[in-house]
C-alpha cells in the first residue's frame, strides 16, 4: 500500500463537514433530526444572482478565464472593498485575486507565505480549518486563547508575547467564527500597534479573514484592521467570498487582497492547481456584489431574530450558558456546567434528541458546542424543547 507524504499527517477531514453529512444521513433514513451543524445560509441564492448565471451561460461564458478571475470581477471587488472600508483604502484590481471559495484563498495565502519552521499566530477559539491549512503550509500553528469573560476579544499583549522571529503571520476573524465575537475597535488598534512594535522590520503579515463581515448585529459594527490602522495594508491580506453575505456557499468564489507581490504568488500558485474559479459561478459573484443589497441585509435581520431565539433559549437551560454573538450565525454554548465534554454532550444530544450540533474540540475548546442559527425559527424552537426535556430527565 503506497504510503502518504508526511506533511498529510494528523490532517483529517473537517470534523463540520462530517457531522453535517451524518445529520442528512440521518434524516434521509426517515429521523427527525435537527441539524445545527451547517455552516451555510438556509437562503436561496437571490433570483438576480441566478438570473446572471443563467445569462452567463445562455452567452457561452463557459470557456477558461483569466487564473486570478474575470477582469470586471477583480475591479468590482476592489471597488467594493473601498465602498465598504471606505478611504484611505483602495485596491486596484491587479492586487485582488478570485480562488474556489475563502479556504482556498486562506489556502494559498498561507501556502506562498510560510516556510517550514515558521510559525503563525492563531487565536483560539478558532475555525477548525486553521490549523491544518497551517500545517500543510509547513509551519507550525501558535494559539493565543481568548477568554469568554473578555468576550472572546483578544489580548494585544499576550499575541505581542508569542511573536518570536519564526513567527511569520497572524490569522484574525472577526466576525469569528465559532464565537461569534466581533474585534473592538479599540482592541484592533492595540493589536495593530502590538503587530507593528514586534519586530524591527515589517516581514510579519495579518490574514484577515472577513467572510462574515457585512452579518452583524447592531450596535456592533465590523471593522478591518486596516480601517483602524490603513499603514498595514502593505503586510494584509484580506479574505473574503460570496458564501455566506449572499448565500452562495455552493458557487465557490471567495477572493483575496492585499500588496500585489503577494497576490501575483498566490496566482501563480494558483494557475498549478485549480487554474480560474469556475467561470459561470464567477459572472454570479460579479452581479452579487454589484447589484442590489438589499438582500443582504434582510438575511442578517433574520439571523439576528433567530440568535435572540437560540440564545436566549440556550440560557434557560440547566447546565448550558452561552455567549451572545455579535455577528456571523453561530452560537458558541459552554457546557461545562454539564461535567463532560463537549465531544460527548454532542454524542448525547444526538442520540437522545436527534439534534445535531458541532462539538468544540475542532475549535480548541472542550467546554463548548457551536450551533448554527442558519435554520428556521420553528427548528430553533423545537430544538430548545428537545433540550429542556432532556435536561429535565437528566437530573431526575
Amino acid at each position: 500500500m503506497p504510503q502518504t507524504a508526511d506533511r498529510t499527517e494528523g490532517i483529517t477531514g473537517s470534523p463540520t463537514l462530517a457531522l453535517a453529512a451524518k445529520a442528512k444521513a440521518l434524516a434521509k433514513a426517515g429521523k427527525p433530526v435537527l441539524d445545527f451543524t451547517a455552516g451555510e445560509p438556509d437562503f436561496p441564492t437571490p433570483q438576480a444572482v441566478k438570473a446572471a448565471a443563467v445569462k452567463a451561460i445562455e452567452q457561452n461564458c463557459t470557456k477558461y478565464t483569466p487564473v486570478a478571475g474575470i477582469p470586471e470581477l477583480r475591479q468590482a471587488i476592489a471597488n467594493d472593498l473601498h465602498r465598504r472600508l471606505g478611504d484611505p483604502i483602495k485596491y486596484a484590481a491587479a492586487e485582488v485575486m478570485v480562488s474556489c471559495g475563502a479556504k482556498h484563498a486562506l489556502y494559498n495565502a498561507l501556502q506562498v507565505l510560510c516556510d517550514p519552521g515558521d510559525e503563525v499566530i492563531v487565536l483560539a477559539p478558532y475555525w477548525v480549518s486553521y490549523e491544518p491549512l497551517v500545517r500543510l503550509a509547513g509551519a507550525a500553528p501558535v494559539f493565543v486563547e481568548t477568554r469568554e469573560a473578555d468576550g472572546f476579544q483578544p489580548d494585544p499583549a499576550a499575541v505581542k508575547r508569542t511573536i518570536t522571529s519564526k513567527t511569520r503571520a497572524i490569522i484574525l476573524n472577526s466576525p469569528s467564527n465559532p464565537t461569534g465575537a466581533v474585534i473592538e475597535e479599540s482592541r484592533l488598534k492595540a493589536l495593530a500597534a502590538a503587530l507593528k512594535g514586534a519586530r524591527a522590520d515589517d516581514s510579519l503579515c495579518i490574514i484577515s479573514d472577513e467572510i462574515y463581515d457585512q452579518i452583524v448585529f447592531p450596535p456592533a459594527r465590523a471593522r478591518s484592521i486596516v480601517q483602524v490602522d490603513p499603514t498595514l495594508i502593505d503586510r494584509t491580506i484580506l479574505v473574503n467570498g460570496v458564501s455566506k453575505s449572499y448565500s452562495m456557499t455552493g458557487w465557490r468564489i471567495g477572493y483575496a487582497a492585499g500588496p500585489k507581490n503577494v497576490i501575483d504568488a498566490m496566482i501563480n500558485l494558483q494557475s498549478h492547481s485549480t487554474s480560474n474559479p469556475a467561470s459561470i459561478s464567477q459572472y454570479a459573484a460579479l452581479e452579487a456584489i454589484t447589484g442590489d443589497q438589499r438582500e443582504v441585509q434582510r438575511m442578517a435581520g433574520e439571523f439576528q431574530r433567530r440568535r435572540d431565539a437560540l440564545v436566549g433559549g440556550l440560557n434557560e437551560i440547566p447546565g448550558l450558558s452561552c455567549f451572545n454573538p455579535q455577528g456571523a450565525f453561530y452560537a458558541w454554548c459552554n457546557i461545562s456546567g454539564l461535567k463532560q465534554p463537549a465531544d460527548a454532550i454532542a454524542a448525547r444530544w444526538l442520540e437522545d434528541a436527534l439534534i445535531a450540533t458541532v462539538p468544540g474540540e475542532g475549535f480548541g475548546s472542550r467546554e463548548h458546542v457551536r450551533f448554527s442559527f442558519a435554520t428556521s425559527l420553528p427548528t430553533i424552537e423545537e430544538a430548545l424543547q428537545r433540550l429542556a426535556k432532556w435536561a429535565g430527565e437528566r437530573r431526575r
